[in-house]
């Protein structure tokens, strides 16, 4: 079965703009610090309407920004061990060093 890249990067868009609405209109604090963002974008994701959702959703570019340029927080997010809580934590610190995004 042939994978089309386009149509699972639209997915993925899908399912984030909405679960970022989501996220948002419950808890917009912890939904912006979960997803990286600042206010500006919030304000962007939470105002959408669904045939806007759509509409961003059906483009070929992945909207959502993995974290995952750090070495030391994918090894403390991928840590399986006893001190698995410990890890969890850890990482969650070394997440809110990172930058939020903003748009320019």
């Amino acid at each position: 079965m042939k994978m089309d890249v386009s149509s699972e990067i639209r997915e993925l868009n899908l399912s984030y703009l909405m679960l970022s609405q989501q996220l948002i209109q419950a808890d917009r604090a912890g939904a912006m610090f979960k997803l990286g963002i600042g206010e500006d974008v919030a304000d962007i994701i939470q105002n959408l309407s669904p045939a806007q959702i759509l509409r961003m959703a059906s483009s070929d570019m992945l909207l959502c920004r993995f974290r995952f340029d750090d070495s030391l927080l994918l090894n403390l997010l991928g840590n399986h061990g006893r001190e698995n809580a410990a890890a969890r934590i850890h990482a969650t610190i070394l997440a809110t060093t990172k930058p939020v995004e903003h748009l320019a």
